[in-house]
């Protein structure tokens, strides 16, 4: 995994073969293919808000289904 700070990229390896292909899976995250159409690698353009967004989503939801904790 890189994280270009400048850029506000983060590119996720999965594997070190050449990139054949890619595929924009949304406007800020591509999927990057090899030549027999596996995953090996993962762009994500404006990591720092993306990262932050799923996180916060992710806690919410916890929260949200989290049990009263002064219900009795």
């Amino acid at each position: 995994m890189t994280y270009f700070e400048k850029e506000d990229i983060l590119h996720i390896n999965i594997s070190e073969e050449p990139e054949a292909s890619s595929v924009e899976i949304t406007p800020n995250i591509t999927a990057e293919l090899n030549e027999s159409g596996e995953l090996i690698g993962i762009e994500i353009l404006s990591a720092s808000i993306y990262v932050r967004d799923a996180i916060m989503e992710t806690v919410q939801a916890k929260i949200l289904k989290a049990p009263d904790a002064g219900a009795a």
